[in-house]
């Protein structure tokens, strides 16, 4: 699965396009150091496919490396925090 990125500098958003269907995590930049995921959006298409998993696991993967955290405003990705503890580095829970 390909995910993209669109950026335009206060806010963005993650982008997997699977069979032909958009999904997305968007996020506001609160500093040079902290980024605040505020939604998940995966269409019922997509249900069930571990679209939203790759989505939060691309957010912190892109947190790792650009060197900030991420706040998880959106529910779905303060589960997936919550779920998964080796994102602890990269997570503001």
């Amino acid at each position: 699965m390909e995910i993209r990125t669109e950026d335009n500098g206060s806010k963005g958003r993650y982008i997997a396009t699977v069979e032909g269907h958009e999904a997305e995590m968007t996020y506001s930049r609160a500093s040079p150091h902290l980024i605040i995921v505020d939604h998940t959006g995966v269409p019922d298409a997509l249900r069930g496919k571990g679209v939203g998993q790759a989505l939060a696991a691309h957010a912190v993967e892109a947190a790792r490396k650009g060197g900030w955290k991420i706040m998880p405003l959106c529910p779905f990705m303060r589960a997936q925090a919550m779920r998964h503890k080796e994102w602890s580095d990269a997570v503001d829970l």
